[in-house]
């Protein structure tokens, strides 16, 4: 997922959200909701041969695969210089100090550029130091606020990120003053009546400049704008402390090894969760402890124990939190002059209003009915044979594990077991040959220099026909106390031209939790981790790969229901045999592949649960929606009570007493009434997706990975979306690639 934030479009690009989400999120990993359920993917009978084999060849691919020598950042700076082109590693803050220094500074900056537009005459107004300064004016502080929004989630020291947050309140602050600012609204208004002949991005620019100092109240009278200004700020810092309190909610269970029966021995031998008794502390907090419960413990109390206290980890600060967070936004859509929060937040997006939104999943929850009520009775099945119990219902925490049943026995895939063919430095490996391949580009290991924690890693992406250095990309890889605990790209450096003609090229940070390395294992990932692996480096590519001029268009910044799309694409890649054969292969022995038809049965098994799955996400969606849509206090107050029963409604009940919504991190913001874009721009994903399967060259297809590079990733937001879509597809959008993905064939 990529990690938005809230602050003030007018000033800035939209970076990227987790929600906290990452990874159940709906289409990525990046999150929704909880993480992505492992739909699919278990290994047939000969894979449970290998499973039983002895490690001794495993130094040997470890150090086949691990990063070797790691070039210096410098040896890239004559390609650089030729380019004309900034490469370079940001100045990471390193004491609380620091951090506040560093946003003070930004803050400062910004101020002295936007008091040189307010003092600006309509004479000496031009677009450049107007317009395109607006964008300057926040370049230093989105910097800023993107290298402390990391450091506020990866650091390992608390005063730092208490620090980070106390700043990103005040970045918060400004950003809402800067979008308030009279005296530059006026040079702006003054400039654009002179009817200025624009072309391109800088047309898109002003257009979207005006078009957001409406959106901010800049029309409204003056006491109401002050009134705007005071509910904004204390908006965004609501948001600020909800997504806090969700990361710093950790939360664990307790469990005797009989609770755990059904875990895999490279669960129950994890010496992380071993306790002093002998018992096993789960971290419900954490995605892959938790999702890896979920699908194989057969004790069916645990599993309802470990959800329900994941759902209720920051139950106490946010449910009064959002409540709050629910009359401050439908009391600015009111001043604003719209209907509701939905539709303020909406209109920017693809689908321009709520209504549009929520028929799109209505749509799809009514068309998935069928499939839905059939799925459910064949896991009820299941769950009667296994318990003997005929009346027997299947609950909410049942779900993911006679998935994983289904997988086993009728399809005979063992998620667990398929994890010897992903060992990580492989798959990454194997990954960067494939993007290498497809968008002509060189993916090298440098020296990191600064660590934030001691296995940070950094990437060189280059073009590997001119060698010109294109972005870096951090990778934090896995989970560690007081980390985000979900999956996302955050930004860094955002890319764009600067007043000397030299680009800044981007920097992006992958903050992903794979599971550790073990004293008698590598790190292994499971077919859906690799997929959100391939989903988020999505993401950095998007970000790292921009052509655009202004930061405001830069990468990811594109509307919010499209942004997932062309990384929800890539996770196609790990579904094809001959892609796969790249890079899985048994850690202990290399010369075993998947089996073609493991695989098969893997995309049987997919289309067999993939009902229950989007019902669920679709849930998600809707209640997001519903919230937003509605204007009366009363629903902000029992907003729990509302959440549960779409979820109940539309998918299954959760348990009673929980409340999903307050860690269902998207809501905080930059997702609020837009969770229905991850099924939206999925539509779209499974659209672009089918232009390449057409291709003669399939999904390998350099020319159509080159449309895409060109089409989509330059151009991030810089025009304006529906063209770069159309550009890509030769054609207008179509929505049945997306049924044929989902099962359902044409429901026209």
């Amino acid at each position: 997922m990529t990690r938005a934030k809230t602050h003030n479009k007018l000033f800035r690009r939209l970076p990227v959200l987790v929600a906290g989400l990452f990874l159940t999120s709906l289409l990525s990993a990046c999150g929704q909701g909880d993480g992505k359920d492992d739909q699919q993917s278990k290994v047939e009978a000969e894979a449970a041969q290998f499973a039983t084999q002895p490690v001794g060849k495993l130094q040997v691919n470890e150090a086949e695969n691990a990063p070797k020598k790691l070039l210096a950042l410098s040896s890239f700076q004559p390609a650089a210089k030729k380019a004309k082109v900034l490469f370079e590693l940001p100045v990471w803050e390193k004491t609380p100090a620091e951090i506040d220094a560093s946003a003070t500074a930004a803050m400062a900056a910004g101020d002295k550029q936007l008091d040189a537009i307010a003092a600006l005459s309509v004479e000496a107004s031009n677009f450049t130091n107007t317009i395109a300064a607006l964008d300057d004016a926040s370049y230093p502080v989105l910097n800023v606020s993107d290298r402390i929004d990391v450091i506020r989630e990866t650091s390992q020291d608390k005063a730092m990120r208490d620090k980070a947050l106390e700043a990103s309140k005040k970045i918060q602050a400004w950003y809402v003053a800067a979008g308030f600012r009279e005296d530059v609204y006026k040079t702006v208004s003054a400039y654009a009546e002179t009817k200025p002949e624009l072309q391109g991005e800088d047309a898109l620019l002003l257009k979207d400049t005006l078009r957001d100092y409406r959106r901010n109240g800049m029309a409204l009278p003056k006491e109401r704008r002050q009134q705007l200004k005071e509910l904004k700020t204390e908006l965004n810092n609501m948001s600020l402390e909800f997504a806090t309190n969700i990361t710093e909610a950790k939360v664990a269970v307790e469990f005797t090894a009989d609770e755990l029966a059904g875990m895999p021995e490279d669960f129950l031998s994890n010496k992380e969760l071993k306790t002093d008794k002998g018992t096993y502390r789960v971290k419900a907090n954490v995605t892959w402890q938790y999702l890896a419960v979920m699908q194989n413990a057969s004790n069916e109390e645990t599993r309802k124990k470990l959800l329900t206290v994941r759902l209720n980890r920051a139950k106490g600060k946010n449910i009064p939190l959002f409540t709050k967070m629910l009359k401050t936004r439908a009391h600015i859509a009111k001043l604003l002059g719209y209907d509701n929060w939905a539709d303020y937040r909406i209109e920017i997006k693809m689908a321009k209003t709520a209504k549009t939104a929520f028929d799109f999943e209505q749509r799809l929850v009514v068309g998935l009915q069928p499939k839905f009520d059939k799925e459910i009775a064949l896991l009820q099945k299941l769950k009667a044979n296994e318990t003997g119990n005929l009346d027997t219902k299947i609950m909410f925490w049942d779900v993911s594990y006679y998935k994983n049943i289904l997988k086993k026995t009728k399809y005979q895939i063992d998620t667990s077991k398929l994890k010897v063919f992903f060992e990580m430095n492989r798959v990454l490996k194997g990954m960067f040959g494939i993007f290498e391949d497809i968008f002509g580009l060189k993916i090298e290991a440098v020296e990191p220099g600064y660590k934030w924690v001691d296995d940070l890693r950094l990437y060189a992406v280059t073009d590997a026909a001119s060698g010109d250095p294109l972005g870096l990309i951090y990778m934090d890889l896995f989970p560690r106390e007081d980390k985000y605990g979900h999956f996302a790209q955050f930004g860094v450096t955002t890319g764009k031209l600067l007043k000397d003609g030299v680009y800044q090229r981007p920097v992006v940070a992958l903050i992903v939790n794979f599971p550790p390395a073990t004293e008698d294992k590598p790190s292994l990932l499971k077919h859906n981790d690799v997929e959100t692996l391939f989903h988020e480096f999505g993401h950095a590519l998007h970000s790292v790969l921009t052509q655009a001029k202004y930061a405001s268009f830069s990468g990811t910044s594109v509307p919010r229901d499209f942004v997932e799309a062309p990384s929800q694409m890539l996770e196609n890649w790990v579904w094809d045999k001959s892609v796969l054969d790249r890079f899985a292969v048994d850690y202990r022995d290399p010369s075993k592949k998947i089996p073609e038809d493991t695989l098969d049965r893997m995309e049987q098994a997919r289309l067999a649960t993939i009902g229950t799955w989007y019902r669920r996400q679709l849930s998600y969606g809707m209640l997001d929606l519903k919230l937003h849509m509605s204007t009366d206090e009363k629903d902000f107050e029992n907003f729990v009570e509302i959440s549960n029963r779409i979820i109940t409604e539309v998918y299954l009940a959760p348990p009673k007493g929980t409340a999903f919504v307050a860690s269902f991190g998207h809501l905080g913001g930059g997702y609020d009434a837009g969770y229905y874009g991850y099924a939206w721009a999925e539509a779209i994903s499974a659209d672009m997706a089918s232009v390449f399967k057409k291709s003669p060259g399939g999904l390998m297809d350099k020319a159509v990975g080159k449309r895409l590079r060109d089409e989509i990733y330059a151009k991030g937001g810089s025009r304006e979306i529906d063209k770069s879509i159309r550009a890509f597809l030769g054609r207008e959008r179509s929505l049945d690639p997306f049924f044929e993905y989902i099962g359902l064939g044409d429901t026209k």
